[in-house]
């Protein structure tokens, strides 16, 4: 009866999840504050990564930016610079009598560090110059991300496993390095961005997709360990978008007369919708919401049913193009350099 009884809680619980969900969707939730918090963003140096930086810089917290190239993530650091600048100005509040109180200018923090998240040595090192020089961190952007863009056959072995070690690997390095303090607080928001190549997959891509799979699927198992055990002030965001407008995939084309209603994602379009998730420690986000219903599909259809709607969209081989031009800008860089 014990059992009985439990399975009709569950049920009851199940249900509430999804009214739950249902008044999320028509009740927007409250954003937390991420003000003075410590925000460690892998791959800050452009892309996404820059954008998400940029938008934890206005909301004032504390950005430790992780890149491979020096240049371009100070450059990032000095467009974070600038927004510091704009908001570090004396502003005033009214008083508790009428009065005018003044409240201190906020203190622009920003950190800058080469690391190559594909070696852990590299990875447990800057973690260690992170903790002796900034402190604990509160919010962790597993971000970086690489493409090899090469058909399975005609992918050199060591471009397979940057791609699995920059894309996948890099995610066990980053949180085994600081879960550890989170846990012991009870504290943290740890945010996984893959890709909707993680859900369903594509031809020719194969490195790509496998390692985004794997990305999800370590993000998924740590949520459950996490809820195991009990240690729900850690929270946890998975980001998947459609693929975004920022030259990773450039040549991608699905259907012709499909691709206005399925462009590529403005970037900036996608990491607003992905921080309205983390500030409001929303478990997952897809952009476009149509990647939950193809997702929902690719679960219950039978393959060849997938198979013929990839084919109806032109998703089977959208790739091919972005291989091709990949293929071609290497040819060209090797006849330049005589090779």
């Amino acid at each position: 009866m014990n059992i009985v009884a439990e399975f009709f809680v569950v049920i009851l619980k199940v249900l509430w999840a999804f009214v739950m969900a249902g008044l999320k969707w028509l009740v927007r939730p409250k954003e937390k504050s991420v003000a003075g918090q410590v925000c460690v963003i892998t791959g800050a140096g452009s892309g996404l990564g820059r954008l998400f930086a940029k938008e934890f810089a206005r909301r004032r917290a504390v950005l430790v930016l992780w890149d491979i190239n020096s240049q371009s993530n100070e450059e990032t650091a000095e467009m974070v610079r600038q927004i510091y600048r704009e908001l570090d100005s004396p502003v005033t509040k009214d008083g508790a009598v009428g009065g005018v109180e003044e409240v201190p200018p906020f203190q622009p923090q920003v950190y800058t560090y080469v690391c190559d998240v594909g070696k852990r040595e590299s990875v447990y090192s800057t973690a260690e110059k992170v903790r002796q020089e900034v402190g604990d961190i509160d919010l962790l952007i597993n971000n970086a991300g690489v493409v090899s863009g090469h058909h399975l056959l005609e992918c050199p072995d060591e471009l397979i496993e940057r791609t699995m070690m920059v894309n996948c690997h890099a995610h066990f390095w980053t949180t085994k390095a600081f879960l550890p303090k989170m846990l012991e607080m009870n504290h943290g928001h740890i945010v996984t961005v893959a890709s909707s190549l993680g859900l369903f997959s594509t031809a020719g891509v194969e490195d790509y997709c496998a390692s985004k799979f794997g990305a999800i699927g370590f993000h998924e198992s740590l949520s459950h360990e996490l809820k195991a055990a009990e240690k729900d002030g850690i929270k946890m965001t998975l980001v998947c978008p459609y693929l975004v407008d920022t030259g990773m995939f450039r040549g991608c084309r699905i259907r012709k007369e499909i691709e206005p209603f399925l462009p590529p994602l403005k970037p900036e379009f996608c990491v607003k919708q992905a921080m309205r998730a983390i500030l409001t420690d929303q478990p997952m986000i897809c952009t476009p919401r149509i990647v939950y219903m193809v997702n929902f599909m690719k679960s219950i259809l039978p393959f060849e049913a997938i198979v013929c709607m990839y084919r109806f969209l032109g998703a089977d081989k959208c790739m091919y193009p972005f291989l091709a031009q990949r293929k071609q800008a290497m040819n060209n860089n090797e006849a330049k350099n005589g090779i």
